[in-house]
This record gives C-alpha cells, sequence and structure tokens, in this order.
C-alpha cells in the first residue's frame, strides 16, 4: 500500500503483525499499577472497543499484557511501518488543504528526532500526548483525509469523536485534553483516567499538534538567559547558567545560553536522550564525572569560551559539588517534569537511571520518598548559592511548588500575594513584566511545502517587517523589537530546525498581524507555499497558570481561568483552523487551563480576513486581562491598541491613591 492508501485506511480490517519492541527508542517509563481488577477490564474493553468483535479474542491477551507491563494500553502492534514526519503538504491525501495540514502537524508531533517517546505517542514533558494509542491515530488521519470543509473533527482528549457538518469559516478541528470535572484533577486522577484510555495529558502543544522540536522554546529561553544577565548587571559572556533537563522543551536550553553567549551546563539523568541532543548539536559536549565537568567549566569560563556542556547524572549532585568547589553560578534554574513528579519527571540521587524507573514501577511510595528527600537537597543546595549571588529563578517547571509540598527551604519569610516563594518566577520577573504585558508571545509559523527554502524566505519577509516596524514603534518597546531582530537574523546559523521546516519569533499583535499579512501575500504570489500559523500556548492569553504565565497577575485572580476558555472561544469564531484547550501543560494536571490554535494561510483574502481578526484578539484578550490587573506595561499596551483600533473598547482600572488603604 502506498502512503496514502494506509491513511485512508484507517483501522485495518486485517490484524497486522505485532511489532517487536525496540530497545533503541527512548520509551516512557512504565506507569505505576493504580487500576483494579475490575478496572482494568473496563480498560481492556474501552481498548477493544476501536475493532471489529472477531480481532477481541486475539488482542485481549497482548492488551493485558500491555497493560501489566507497562501500565497502558498502546497498541504497539497497531504502529504504522511508514515513516514518522511531516511531509510536503501535497504527499497527503484529502478533500481539505487545511486538514492536509493538520496532519502534517500530527506527524511532525511523532517525528523520533521531535517526540520523548513516539511509539507511545508522547511529544515532550514526560506525558505530553498527542494520542494514548495507534488506533486513535489511525483513525483520526483517516478522518481527516475524508474531512470536506463543510465538516469539523471533534477530539475528545486523543479520542476522534467524528466528522460533524458544520461550515466552512468553522475550526477543522477542535481539540479537548483532560478535560475532567476540576475536583478530579489530582495526580492520581489522570493515573487512572489515562490508563483507562478515558482521558490524556495533552502538555501544552503536543495534544494540539503545534510543538515544532525544542526550538519551540529556544527563543524564549534565549530572551529569559538574555534577560537574566541584564538584571544582574552583567555581559553573559565568561558567565555561568546552570540547569537541568534535556527532554522535550528542557532541551532547548544549551542552545539558548550558546546564543545568549554563556557558559551553560545542563544536567540530565537520561543517556538516551543526552545522546541525541548531543547527535543534533544542541549540546556541544557530555560530561559525566564531576571533577572534569569542574575543570572543563573553570577553563571555559576563564577564557569566556561559549559552550554547552551536558552533565550525564543529578543536578543535584552538580550545584553540592560547585559549592563545595566554590565555583560561582551567575542565573541558576530548573527544567526537569516537575509537573510529573512521580512518573519520569524528576529522579532521585543516589540511584541509577535503571534503578529509579523500577523503583518508580514497583515501589512508587519509596519512589515518592526519594524525590522529596532529593528536593529538600536540591533547594539546600541552591540556597548556598544564592546566599553566594546567585540569581536563581523557577523556570515554571513546578520545582518551587513540589519542593515546597516536600518540605524544602523554598518559601518567603515575608510572603506577600503572589511572592509566597523565595524565588520568583521567571515569568514574575523576566517574561511577565519585559514581555506578556506587552503583548509579546510566541508566534510560530510551520511552511507546510517542507521546503527549507521556504523557510529561509519568510525569515526574510519576518525580519524586514520587524526592522520596518521598529523605525516607529514606542520606546518602551525598542528592546522587545531589536532581540527579535537580532534573533531572526541568526535563526538560519544557528541551526535550530527540528523536524518541520518550522520558525518562531516573539512578537506583539501588531507584529503578528502584519507578518502573517506578509506570508498570505508571498503565497498568494507564488512565492512560497502554504504557512501554517500557531503559537506555544505560554503566551499573553493562551494560559492561566498561577505559577507560571499568569503569575505576575497580583489582584487575586491568578487561580481563575476565565482568560484560557475566552482566548478558544473568540480563535474558534474569528477564524482559527483548529482550536485546542487543556487541562496541564508544563506545571502539572489540575495546576493549569491552557488553550491554542492553528491557523493555516493559503493566500486567499479570506485568510488576510481570518488572521487580522483573530490574531488581534488572540493577544489583546490576554493583554486586557493584565491590564485589568493594574499591570503598568499591559495599561500601556492596551491603550495603544484602542488608539489603533477604534472599535476595541476595553474597560481600564483605576488606580488608588498610595496611601489611602493604610489602616
Amino acid at each position: 500500500m502506498t502512503f496514502k492508501e494506509q491513511i485512508q485506511q484507517g483501522i485495518p480490517s486485517v490484524l497486522p503483525q505485532p511489532k517487536q519492541y525496540e530497545t533503541s527508542i527512548n520509551h516512557a517509563p512504565k506507569r505505576k499499577e493504580i487500576l483494579t481488577d475490575e478496572e482494568k477490564k473496563l480498560a481492556l474493553q474501552n481498548a477493544l472497543r476501536y475493532f471489529e468483535p472477531k480481532h477481541h479474542a486475539e488482542l485481549v491477551p497482548e492488551f493485558k499484557n500491555e497493560l501489566e507491563t507497562y501500565g497502558r494500553i498502546y497498541m504497539y502492534r497497531f504502529r504504522p511501518d511508514y515513516e514518522m514526519k511531516a511531509r510536503p503538504i501535497s504527499e497527503y491525501p484529502g478533500k481539505s488543504e487545511q486538514a492536509k495540514a493538520i496532519m502534517l502537524m500530527i506527524q511532525n508531533n511523532l517525528d523520533y528526532a521531535v517526540a520523548q517517546h513516539p511509539h507511545e505517542l508522547i511529544t515532550y514533558g514526560g506525558n505530553g500526548a498527542v494520542f494514548s494509542n495507534w488506533a486513535q491515530y489511525l483513525l483520526t488521519m483517516k478522518y481527516l483525509s475524508e474531512m470536506t470543509e463543510e465538516q469539523t473533527l471533534v477530539m475528545y482528549s486523543g479520542h476522534p469523536m467524528g466528522l460533524f457538518p458544520s461550515h466552512k469559516e468553522a475550526p477543522r478541528v477542535v481539540v479537548t485534553n483532560g478535560m475532567v470535572i476540576p475536583n478530579y484533577s489530582k495526580p492520581d486522577d489522570w493515573e487512572r483516567m489515562n490508563a483507562l484510555g478515558v482521558s490524556q495529558y495533552g502538555q501544552m502543544t503536543a495534544g494540539s499538534y503545534m510543538y515544532i522540536g525544542p526550538q519551540g522554546i529556544v527563543h524564549g529561553t534565549t530572551i529569559t538567559v538574555l534577560n537574566g544577565f541584564r538584571k544582574i548587571k552583567k555581559s553573559p559572556s565568561g558567565g555561568l547558567f546552570v540547569t537541568s533537563g534535556l527532554g522535550g522543551m528542557s532541551g532547548a536550553q544549551p542552545k539558548a545560553g550558546t546564543i545568549a553567549g554563556c557558559v551553560t551546563v545542563c544536567a540530565e539523568v537520561n543517556p538516551k536522550i543526552t545522546k541525541i541532543r548531543h547527535e543534533q548539536g544542541w549540546i556541544h559536549e557530555i560530561i559525566e564525572d564531576l571533577n572534569a565537568l569542574v575543570t572543563r567549566v573553570k577553563t571555559a569560563l576563564e577564557s569566556k569560551e561559549v559552550v554547552s556542556i551536558a552533565y550525564l547524572g543529578n543536578v543535584v549532585d552538580v550545584w553540592e559539588k560547585f559549592d563545595q568547589e566554590n565555583l560561582h553560578i551567575d542565573l541558576g534554574s530548573d527544567q526537569t517534569s516537575l509537573h510529573n513528579p512521580w512518573a519520569g519527571g524528576y529522579y532521585p540521587t543516589g540511584f541509577t537511571f535503571e534503578e529509579s524507573n523500577e523503583m518508580m514501577a514497583n515501589n512508587p511510595e519509596q519512589f515518592k520518598v526519594e524525590v522529596q528527600k532529593t528536593l529538600r537537597r536540591h533547594a539546600a543546595a541552591i540556597n548556598k548559592h544564592t546566599d553566594k549571588g546567585t540569581y536563581f529563578f523557577d523556570y515554571g517547571n513546578a520545582f518551587l511548588l513540589e519542593a515546597s509540598r516536600a518540605g524544602a527551604d523554598v518559601m518567603n519569610p515575608n510572603p506577600t500575594l503572589g511572592r509566597e516563594f523565595k524565588y520568583p518566577s521567571y515569568v514574575q520577573d523576566i517574561m511577565g513584566p519585559m514581555c506578556f504585558d506587552y503583548g509579546f508571545g510566541p508566534f510560530r509559523w510551520v511552511c507546510a511545502s517542507g521546503n527549507p527554502e521556504d523557510l529561509a524566505k519568510t525569515d526574510k519577509i519576518a525580519c524586514d517587517v520587524l526592522e520596518e516596524m521598529m523605525k516607529n514603534s514606542p520606546i518602551e518597546i525598542q528592546q522587545q523589537m531589536a532581540d527579535n531582530i537580532q534573533w531572526i537574523k541568526g535563526a538560519q546559523e544557528n541551526k535550530l530546525v527540528v523536524g518541520s521546516q518550522a520558525r518562531i519569533l516573539y512578537a506583539d499583535a501588531e507584529g503578528r498581524v502584519k507578518i502573517a499579512e506578509a506570508f498570505n501575500e508571498a503565497i498568494a504570489n507564488g512565492e512560497i507555499g502554504y504557512v501554517v500559523l500557531g503559537r506555544d500556548h505560554h503566551d499573553v492569553s493562551g494560559t492561566d497558570s498561577p505559577y507560571r504565565e499568569t503569575s505576575n497577575i497580583y489582584d487575586g485572580s491568578r487561580f481563575t481561568s476565565d482568560m484560557a476558555i475566552h482566548n478558544v472561544i473568540g480563535d474558534s469564531f474569528r477564524g482559527a483552523t483548529w482550536v485546542s484547550i487543556h487541562n496541564g501543560g508544563g506545571v502539572g494536571w489540575g495546576e493549569v487551563i491552557n488553550g491554542g490554535f492553528g491557523m493555516v494561510l493559503d493566500g486567499s483574502t479570506e485568510a488576510s480576513k481570518r488572521l487580522e481578526m483573530m490574531l488581534f484578539w488572540d493577544v489583546n484578550n490576554g493583554i486586557s486581562r493584565r491590564s485589568w490587573a493594574r499591570n503598568e506595561g499591559a495599561v500601556f499596551a492596551i491603550k495603544r491598541a484602542m488608539e489603533n483600533q477604534p472599535l476595541l473598547k476595553v474597560t481600564l482600572p483605576n488606580i488608588v491613591e498610595e496611601g489611602l488603604l493604610d489602616f
């Protein structure tokens, strides 16, 4: 069968032969056993409903074995034989070009070079899934190949509920992930529902088909590192940045440190993912010995070398060793998947990677004890460095939250609302006031042709637009404009592409609209092929996350999620090609609600109208909320937006006179 025929086939009527478990692939750890015997039968019933009854007897023992061995039913047998990667849009079968673009994005999320655990359909974050099993993938791709522009595909946590009649202006796909009743958002609730096959953790851009590999966060991390050094009034040259995590999003950190121009040490316990990042060029060197690491870092700092070093081991050992050696760390953070601390997101020190995985699966209570013990040591070591002048920030991975739950010394001795922890979230001190409040956030695009020449052309188009805008931009956003122009000019030489021909930069609503309009015009003129627009949910208005995206909201509303819900509703009727809303993300199940979109540009006048209407809302919804919280930058930004768009009328806050409430 050809690739197109395999897509159109969906779930095969004749069972394929069982697949051999490939040990060379980076696999998800075994999930803890959480189902009762009755629930295990229910999980099997749920899995078997994808298949004709004549196949059930053969599949029952196989699926039962997967559930017992891995804690999930992945249906490995049904994993396709074709190479999993984003193909040029022309290679996909279908009646809708928009649907073909979505197939491209789904396959990119599962590309072996992109996905963290590709055979388990997990893109990043340890549990950020595109689908829960391979039957869902096959059925979804079949539906997309059949879809017309008078239909919408409805996705329930990885399950394709079906194609429903709609209209041309409606989204082609509407995605929800993990949208459970609020009282059932504890970690074990996810474990149980995921094992039953009825809900999944979509992370942010995994389950919404908009992940573009580590590049997706390289830009934001670069901006964070640059502004971190600006905060301590030091040049990155000759400076040291220490962090951990080389998995999905976290793999961006060493590349960002290199672009910023410092020495980066990033610890990782998983040898497979460390090897992959080294082969991809995202890290320069791998060191396994702490003494050798100290010597190498000292040499690099003395010569002001720009180098990224992966330490294959636990980051706690690095913090403690550098303290013993009195090796000064300028910037420190952590980007392990602590939203998922009990299922592979964070590993205890004192055990090998294999020992930890065994404990996680077979003695989860002891694993939790060891993780929390390590978190206390981790925080204690960080505290020693910050006492010596290190600037440490929480990278929105729930490090401080989980450390506090473990009893670590991370609480602010003089807490205020929103500043309960000893250290700030990077959004509180850097990304929030410097970027999000002014409307600057991640703007992504993917060249659907798969042609690197198209990407180079879009880079130039975006750069030209930003340079022209900067001539008349207000002083308040000059730094943001300059950083992004520098970024896009260096994008090609920094070799950021992993998987699809994609790019990211930070732009405000005006910048996003103008860049998108320029792309659409270039498509109409035949200069480039179709372009898929999107963003990370980590943005101005896509996400309500009290310890990350909205951590610099101090009016008491940071635990509400009206903004994220309205974001997706508004994007839906303003022209998005697909929309998604998730419970969970980088900080954990039950800790965040986040929404995203995808939009296909085809060069039409209709696309031009949609992009202007939708992108304007997608940003200014969040600026409005931030201005109502009395954030100065957001008040400035929304007033400017109202001046430029007479139809925009936003309720502005009145500021209480200082001293009036002193009672």
